[in-house]
């Protein structure tokens, strides 16, 4: 197990309200889970943090069907510290973990090496080996073991659980702005520039070609979006996913125009964060159709860009 987070150094100082789940994007779900440890810390006297497991379980128990992530583990981490939680522990899911009894998951793991006194989990939490283990089970083995249990009930949007499923199908869509919706932020995908065949700068639009570190893209198409690079800032920027038929490209490539700014950046990390999908992808009659078209899409960004202020990313 590891500890992560600003306050990771004193890890086993004091006894522990922890919030538990895989928190894959920190949904708004995942965010009622936190305030909740939060609370229950202050009420208590404990020490907030939470608990995630790398990988997702799903990837040990069902590889074959396992989903793509919403974040890596370092963003996930990120996300809920910037939520108010010093330390995270990070928990390695393998045979031997799922193979867990559900007693010793709560006496061994959070009663003991997690110093839990708090556990706030959500009512569809399952636990021990065959996930036979639910909230009533932790409950019980948590009033035997010193720490209580608080359930949280789904947070709802449009009458339906917020779940990472209904995250990953709005990603995939492109519904990027129903995505951030569900995540109480806007959907942002971080990774390095790279350089390209420079077609773009041909086309008067140069582009900043980004090697996505996330597993999981949106949807092929055209966005309106905000870029973060070190050293500059927050600036807006038109982006496209796709691969390129208008040139025969075959591979899935993600390419932002940041408006404004023409620098040397390769090498640099860039976060992407998607605000609204302008249009799909698609092929045109030549570079002269592809030109107007970018023109087009940008001057669209820009309007829908104008009026809002740069995110915190």
């Amino acid at each position: 197990m590891q500890w992560l987070g600003p306050g990771a150094a004193s890890a086993a100082d004091r006894p522990a309200a922890l919030a538990v789940g895989n928190f894959d994007g920190v949904h708004r779900g995942h965010q009622e889970l936190v305030r909740r440890a939060l609370a229950a810390a202050a009420e208590l006297g404990l020490a907030p943090a939470a608990l995630t497991f790398e990988p997702h379980p799903s990837r040990v128990l069902a590889p074959d069907r396992a989903p793509a992530a919403l974040m890596t583990l370092a963003q996930k981490v990120e996300a809920l510290t910037r939520l108010g939680l010093p330390r995270v522990a990070v928990l390695p899911f393998d045979a031997a973990l799922a193979a867990l009894e559900a007693e010793a998951f709560a006496n061994d793991l959070l009663a003991g090496r997690l110093r839990a006194r708090a556990v706030i989990v959500g009512t569809g939490f399952r636990f021990g080996r065959g996930r036979l283990g639910d909230v009533a089970t932790l409950q019980r083995l948590g009033r035997a073991a010193g720490f209580e249990v608080r359930a949280v009930d789904h947070v709802a949007d449009e009458g339906m659980p917020i779940s990472s499923t209904r995250v990953r199908e709005a990603v995939v869509r492109g519904a990027v702005d129903a995505a951030a919706r569900l995540l109480g932020r806007p959907l942002f995908i971080d990774g390095e520039v790279v350089r390209g065949d420079g077609r773009a700068r041909g086309l008067g639009y140069p582009t900043a070609n980004i090697q996505p570190f996330n597993e999981l893209l949106p949807g092929n198409g055209v966005y309106a979006v905000w870029v973060r690079l070190p050293g500059v800032g927050v600036v807006p920027g038109v982006a496209n996913i796709g691969r390129r038929p208008t040139f025969g490209g075959n591979e899935v490539r993600l390419e932002a125009h940041l408006f404004d700014l023409d620098a040397d950046l390769y090498g640099e990390q860039a976060r992407v964060a998607f605000v609204v999908r302008l249009r799909e992808e698609r092929r045109f009659a030549g570079p002269e159709a592809l030109q107007a078209q970018i023109a087009a899409d940008a001057a669209e960004a820009r309007r829908v860009l104008g009026g809002a202020a740069a995110p915190a990313l």
